[in-house]
């Protein structure tokens, strides 16, 4: 399981964006997280990513909760970091200008002590698996679209065959065929892996398509 208890998050301790927010996602499930802009839905992703640690409550993943000594973001010991992939709104933000698509990619092998090699060979399944041809992985991210390094960054998200997935709204750039290959492209990765599923996103008619159940904001957390 993987569990978030009452979790406050912020950047300011006096002005949480997250008051009291609780959600479980069951290994396999996608569960769809359904909130108007400004919510703080995004600021949750980040702290179901192990990305921005809360103020107040627990991360619990697998049955072993996140404890103070822990650590996050890049200091989260390397088994709880690799276990979850995440996936952006905005590519461009979240994506090392200088990097081809194909060291984009391969950048969380190297990060865990992969060769350089290695980790560029192991790149190739899941960039064929988004759509991306070999063309495309030798450009850098100002030479492709923005539909094209969404792919990079999921397959990005995938190299190191996460046990759970993050996805803040991750088609909200694309346009609709992007969309659904991108969305086809975790459903295959989550009956393959039996990943759970954390959806982010406001559009509700894409998220009870996609996921298992969809919880709105106002279910989740307090006002």
């Amino acid at each position: 399981m993987f569990e978030l208890c009452d979790i406050t998050a912020g950047y300011d301790r006096r002005r949480p964006v997250v008051r009291g927010a609780s959600l479980t996602i069951a290994p396999g499930e996608a569960v769809g997280l359904l909130g108007p802009s400004g919510c703080g839905k995004s600021t949750l992703a980040k702290v179901a990513a192990l990305l921005h640690r809360p103020d107040s409550g627990r991360v619990v993943m697998d049955g072993a909760p996140m404890g103070p000594g822990d650590g996050w973001r890049h200091r989260a010991p390397r088994a709880r970091r690799t276990a979850v992939g995440v996936v952006f709104q905005q590519p461009r933000l979240s994506a090392d200008p200088r990097l081809s698509l194909r060291e984009l990619i391969a950048e969380p092998l190297r990060a865990t002590g992969h060769r350089r090699s290695d980790a560029d060979a192991r790149a190739e399944e899941p960039a064929a698996a988004v759509g991306l041809t070999a063309e495309l992985l030798g450009r850098r991210p100002h030479e492709v679209s923005d539909g094209q390094l969404q792919r990079a960054c999921l397959a990005r998200a995938l190299v190191l065959r996460p046990r759970w997935l993050v996805c803040d709204e991750m088609t909200a750039m694309l346009d609709a065929s992007t969309t659904a290959a991108l969305v086809a492209v975790v459903e295959d990765y989550r009956r393959e892996h039996g990943a759970g599923l954390l959806a982010v996103g406001h559009d509700h008619v894409l998220l009870n398509r996609w996921c298992d159940r969809t919880v709105n904001w106002s279910e989740v957390a307090e006002d």
